[in-house]
This record gives structure tokens, sequence and C-alpha cells, in this order.
């Protein structure tokens, strides 16, 4: 059975770098394997787990409707096969999973750029159905979205088991987490629990900020402090997977993973 962990917020509250912090926890930490979804057009999650990246999703849907523009005039494209006689679904099956990075007990996919002129709904539901049949080999699939959440479920048709909504901690940052959160009532998918980490948090949650948070739908699962040994790897480019298990940053995310699991 797969369980899903998705992560959303707006731009620059450092979803990405808790993504990584919940991948490396489920490697020490937890049985089978993980599959890691970058679904953030700038794609970088794989510089936080020190992987290298070839093609995004973006890159094959591109390059198959590319093809299939070539061909119509010929039929086949038309008719749902490709160049070279296989189905539109058996090569982005192909590709897809060509394009996987693979680490130690982890594998990635980046989703890429997003859709350009034309029309995406019939490739956008091969996508979904190539990418859901696969993940469904690993015990969990953490998915790193874009700064909302309207197009989580153009990413994948699984129920989401655990959101993760991350924030600064300012009442701006509240006030965004809570409209991201209202769209989980909107989509064609199931969240089972959703919950809030604030992050680069310097002390203490200040009483107003905490007075804001009380009036959630949703819990505050923990708070994750600000750290200068991160920042150090940031500036150095060194994968965040490799901070130390000590580091505050990591063991804040571990307590939060072990009270969710």
């Amino acid at each position: 059975m797969t369980t899903t962990i998705a992560l959303a917020g707006k731009g620059g509250v450092g979803k990405t770098t808790i993504a990584g912090m919940v991948i490396k926890y489920l490697i020490q930490s937890q049985a089978g394997s993980v599959l890691a979804i970058d679904a953030d057009p700038s794609s970088n999650l794989n510089m936080v787990l020190g992987l290298d990246l070839g093609w995004t999703v973006g890159d094959i849907r591109e390059d198959m409707l590319a093809q299939v523009k070539q061909s119509l005039t010929a039929g086949g494209a038309a008719m749902g096969v490709m160049p070279g006689g296989s189905s539109k679904r058996e090569y982005l099956d192909y590709h897809i999973r060509s394009s996987l990075a693979e680490g130690d007990r982890v594998d990635l996919i980046a989703m890429g750029r997003s859709e350009g002129q034309g029309c995406y709904c019939a490739v956008n539901h091969n996508l979904r159905e190539v990418i859901d049949a696969f993940s469904k080999n690993y015990q969990y699939v953490v998915i790193d979205n874009e700064a909302g959440m309207e197009h989580l479920s153009r990413r994948t048709t699984r129920d989401v088991d655990h959101l993760l909504i991350v924030s600064d901690p300012t009442q701006r940052g509240i006030v965004a987490a809570q409209r991201i959160a209202e769209f989980r009532n909107d989509l064609d998918i199931s969240i089972k629990n959703t919950y809030l980490i604030l992050n680069r948090v310097m002390s203490d949650v200040p009483a107003a900020l905490q007075e804001k948070i009380d009036t959630l739908d949703f819990p505050l699962i923990g708070a994750i402090p600000a750290d200068h040994e991160l920042a150090e790897f940031e500036y150095s480019g060194r994968p965040l997977v490799e901070l130390p298990d000590e580091s505050p940053v990591y063991q804040a995310v571990a307590g939060m993973m072990q009270e969710i699991l």
C-alpha cells in the first residue's frame, strides 16, 4: 500500500527543503522505496537530493506533441500511434521511466515546464495514468507542489494521505496557507489529513501568530527553526539530504513525520 505525502505553500517558504528532509527521514527510518515527484516548474528538488536530472515530463510531453504534429498528415498520430509504431501510452511510459533520476532507495521524476499552447487534455490524462501506474511500486510518494494546489489533481489521480502546508511565521504567511488549504475541497482527489508547518522560526511562536493559527481548520504539526548550517549548505550547493542527523532542521521534520506516520 502506497502512502502519498504532498507539500504545498506559497513560493519561497521552503517547501522543497522540507520535502528533502521528509525523504531523508523516510529513507533512514521507514521500509520500502520512495518516489519523489517534483511538480514545481523550477525543478530543483534534484539538487536537494543530490541527483542528476535529465529530461522532465514537460520535455517528454512537448517532444511527443511535436512528433504528433509532424505525423498528422500521415494518419498515424491521429489514430493514436507514434512514429515507429508504438502507441502514445507506450511512448510516454517508456520515456517517463527512462527519465527517472535514480538514487539510493529514492527515485525522482520532475514535471518541469507547464503546458504551452495547444490541447494537452489527452496527453495529461495519459501522463497521470502512466505516473500513477508505476508509483504503485513505491512504499511512499512525496510530491513537491507548485506555490498553490490547483494543479495537484492534474499530476495524480491517487488520494493524498498527508498534505503538509508550509508557511513562514508571519500573519501574511498564515493567510496564504489558509487560502491554499481551501483548494483541497475543490480537487478531484481525496486528502485525508492536512497539517500546517511553520518554517524558519527564530524562537517560540508569538502569541498573536498562535491566535491566528488557532482559527485554522487544520492543525499546526510543528515548527522548524532557522538554522545557519542549512544556510551554509544552500550557499555551497551541497545536497541538503547530507545534513547531519543532529541538524535541528532534520530533527524537527523527523519529529513531525514520527507523529504523522
